[in-house]
């Protein structure tokens, strides 16, 4: 499958490039992404935030590289740390012991192999979506910078929400168009990239909120019930691990949106709309 092997040279470009920084660029292009969702899918589909794979990948090196009789000094500025005391510390939180501990015969270390993709039979659960093509449409609402580090991104959002939750009821009132619900948008754009918590809308902004036109797309549109976050979260990861290697369809450069359609609880609804383009 292109998706499958996609992602692995994205992998194998990963391996070559562990004594330097990560281009998150290429490594994007190569998977068929932007930058930002391959930092966000990488995190769904392998269970582990890319720059703690990128650690512990550098480290498991480290551990060799130290074993065969290398400096401390020289491990560490090939893996990027400028002090001895910083490559310590990453070392010590991997391994649990020390670099210069790590050269004695007899060590006990932590090996993290490399990761490879590959097709997993799952599915046994539904997954109820749709497939929409709309033309823009204008969002009203709250916005805030986001990060173009996904990790600190998924710490930014909750924490927006809680910020803006006593004033959402003055979205109420703004909401006139589809998708219906309180949306959470990610522009998504490298840019200029915000979070929006905001309505459909074609009502005059309210001082203090913003307006952005979401372009025209085509979506895959995904509902599910359950209770917030971690009920919508398992669907996103569902959506990347399940959905999109067999679908014909790669993720879209355009905005993603949660749609919320009821107030949290228990049960509550919500989708997610995924930007789609055909392989």
């Amino acid at each position: 499958m292109d998706w499958l092997k996609n992602w692995n040279e994205a992998l194998d470009e990963l391996e070559r490039n562990l004594e330097g920084t990560a281009d998150l660029e290429k490594l994007g292009r190569l998977a068929g992404c932007s930058a930002y969702h391959f930092q966000r899918m990488f995190s769904y589909l392998a269970g582990v935030p890319l720059s703690e794979y990128i650690r512990r990948r550098r480290m498991t090196r480290a551990a060799a590289d130290l074993q065969s009789g290398e400096k401390v000094v020289d491990v560490a500025l090939r893996y990027g740390y400028e002090s001895p005391t910083s490559f310590n510390r990453a070392f010590q939180a991997v391994h649990g012991i020390p670099p210069s501990q790590a050269k004695q015969t007899g060590a006990k270390l932590k090996a993290f192999p490399r990761i490879h993709f590959k097709l997993v039979l799952k599915g046994a659960e539904e997954m109820e979506y749709q497939i929409v093509k709309r033309a823009p449409f204008r969002i009203v609402g709250f916005r805030t910078p986001l990060p173009m580090d996904a990790e600190e991104s998924f710490q930014m959002v909750p924490k927006f929400w809680a910020e803006i939750g006593p004033r959402q009821a003055e979205l109420f009132p703004l909401m006139n168009e589809d998708p219906a619900g309180m949306l959470g948008v990610c522009t998504c754009d490298e840019e200029e990239n915000y979070y929006y918590i905001a309505v459909a809308s074609s009502a005059p902004v309210p001082e203090g909120m913003y307006e952005w036109t979401i372009p025209a797309a085509t979506w895959a549109v995904f509902t599910g019930t359950g209770r917030l976050p971690d009920a919508i979260q398992d669907l996103q990861r569902r959506i990347v691990s399940e959905y999109l290697p067999d679908s014909g369809y790669e993720w879209a450069k355009a905005p993603d949106i949660e749609a919320y359609l009821n107030q949290p609880g228990e049960e509550s609804r919500f989708q997610v709309w995924l930007p789609v383009v055909k392989r």
